[in-house]
């Protein structure tokens, strides 16, 4: 397994150690650093093991298949926990996960017709856009901060929803391949 793989693997492997901190507090008063610690690095990996791949020709079938379903892992999973946090509401993760199931359907149709779907810019800047919010729902900060939040919560809902209908709009063909 060459070393972007690795890093996928790690930040799987992360993900269950962030939703215990989170949810349990097991941290005490330094819980909220170590949670914002183990998302952090867990989604630097995520920008990192694509530059290495890219960098060193080192692309997968497993990088190309697992990368995604890492991100999806950690995203998704951070903000369901931030639902049993109460800092965000269930409607805004459902619509986010509802993105994430309706695209992989679509890359899975395309897949069985030799299409492949490319992430496209709008994709990415969804991805930030849901890290740097988890990121400040785990520091949880009022005042400006807790402004800062806020925006980044429509920005994060508005650019799932952009996102969305760009993927469908651009690869609008892949339906037409299953009439």
């Amino acid at each position: 397994m060459n070393t972007p793989n690795k890093l996928t693997v790690a930040r799987m492997i992360l993900v269950p150690f962030f939703v215990l901190f989170i949810l349990t507090g097991w941290g005490g008063e330094a819980n909220r650093y170590i949670c914002l610690v183990i998302f952090v690095g867990a989604s630097i990996t995520d920008w990192f093991d694509g530059y290495l791949a890219r960098k060193n020709n080192l692309v997968t079938n497993f990088g190309k298949f697992m990368d995604p379903l890492a991100d999806k892992l950690l995203v998704c999973s951070a903000l369901i926990c931030m639902i049993e946090l109460d800092r965000l509401p269930a409607w805004f993760v459902i619509i986010i996960i509802a993105r994430e199931f309706i695209i992989s359907g679509f890359r899975l149709i395309a897949a069985e017709n030799g299409v492949v779907i490319a992430a496209n810019y709008w994709g990415k800047f969804k991805t930030v856009s849901q890290m740097v919010l988890i990121i400040l729902l785990i520091l949880n900060f009022d005042g400006f901060l807790g402004l800062l939040t806020e925006v980044f919560y429509w920005v994060s809902l508005a650019l799932t929803v952009i996102s969305l209908i760009t993927y469908i709009w651009q690869n609008k063909k892949i339906i037409s391949m299953q009439e």
